[in-house]
């Protein structure tokens, strides 16, 4: 007989992409404090678990109950000797979640900005372009109102086809936004199938015939606008900063262009010294540089990896460590 908790568990278990890596890179040792921003199903934090024991904190965040139960669940039965804080949020809020954690600071910060499989296999939730679904693609119901439908039909044309084009670099971003608007004056788009038979619609068919499902980069960029992701991901960079104890690393594994260029910004202006203009004689600013790189370029998957876990082909990983005693 199986339970509904070993259901989730089973569920919400998938590969962790590059672990080796990411465990490498952020210097893990026994005692130390350390937080998974993204936990899902705990795979990369029962890996980093495993490393910080005796006395170890590990703190979860997660936007989904379902997943911290499953990580729970997973941690708990690895019988560690450690702490482990679930919190239910996103990272855009992790000032508010480390309070609430009680801790003084933490010794590495790891964030998979990959979106949870599970979440996108729920047919309710309207993240899939495969399945007939409500224009829904809210990560938190309980905690977002706009949901992909609201975008689509209340966002006027101009605002559609900057969000197609900046957060799903959507070569037919004009076309498919002139399309919804005159096809939501005649009547409501609700379902995914709906919305992918209008995007296959607008796109020339020779366009059509290589990259997969031509709806795909349509969904990724209403899914980041209904869910705020590149704004939480700036908050949640900058707060991870503020929390870092001096020399404690952050680690952010990135999936695609906009993702990993968001990170490399962040990385770079912290990593910044002196700001005075070049002709100034002395340094007047002041300015001292919070970070230092530990990854120039970024990481990626190596080729045994990618062709066990395809997941893992565009991921890309940059490494960070903070200097001084601020």
């Amino acid at each position: 007989m199986t339970c509904e908790g070993d259901v989730l568990t089973a569920e919400y278990r998938h590969t962790p992409v590059m672990l080796p890596e990411c465990r490498e890179a952020l210097a893990l040792k026994a005692g130390g404090s350390y937080c998974d921003c993204t936990l899902g199903g705990a795979g990369h934090a029962l890996g980093l678990a495993r490393d910080i024991v005796p006395g170890g904190t590990l703190i979860g965040i997660d936007q989904d109950p379902a997943a911290l139960a499953a990580a729970g669940e997973r941690i708990g039965k690895a019988h560690l000797d450690l702490r482990f804080v679930p919190l239910h949020g996103n990272f855009s809020s992790l000032d508010d979640l480390l309070v609430e954690a009680q801790v003084p600071g933490i010794d590495g910060f790891l964030f998979d900005l990959g979106v949870s499989s599970p979440q996108l296999d729920h047919p309710q939730r309207g993240f899939s372009y495969a399945r007939e679904a409500p224009l829904d693609m809210r990560m938190d119901p309980g905690n977002r109102t706009t949901t992909a439908a609201e975008v689509i039909h209340t966002f006027n044309e101009a605002d559609l086809t900057w969000i197609l084009r900046e957060y799903g670099e959507e070569r037919w971003a004009p076309r498919i936004a002139r399309f919804i608007v005159e096809a939501r004056a005649q009547r409501p788009l609700r379902t995914t199938t709906e919305l992918v038979d209008l995007v296959k619609a607008a796109i020339p068919a020779r366009a059509r015939r290589t990259g997969g499902n031509p709806a795909k980069r349509v969904f990724q960029a209403l899914r980041i606008a209904v869910n705020g992701e590149m704004d939480a991901l700036r908050c949640g960079l900058e707060a991870a900063l503020r929390w870092l104890n001096p020399h404690g690393r952050i680690a952010v594994l990135s999936y695609h262009s906009l993702e990993d260029r968001i990170v490399k910004e962040c990385f770079a202006q912290a990593a910044k010294g002196c700001i005075c203009p070049p002709e100034a004689p002395v340094c007047t600013c002041g300015h001292e540089p919070i970070l230092a790189h530990v990854t120039r370029r970024p990481l990626r998957a190596s080729e045994e990896e990618t062709k066990e876990n395809p997941r893992s082909r565009s991921a890309k990983l940059r490494v960070a460590v903070k200097v001084g005693t601020r």
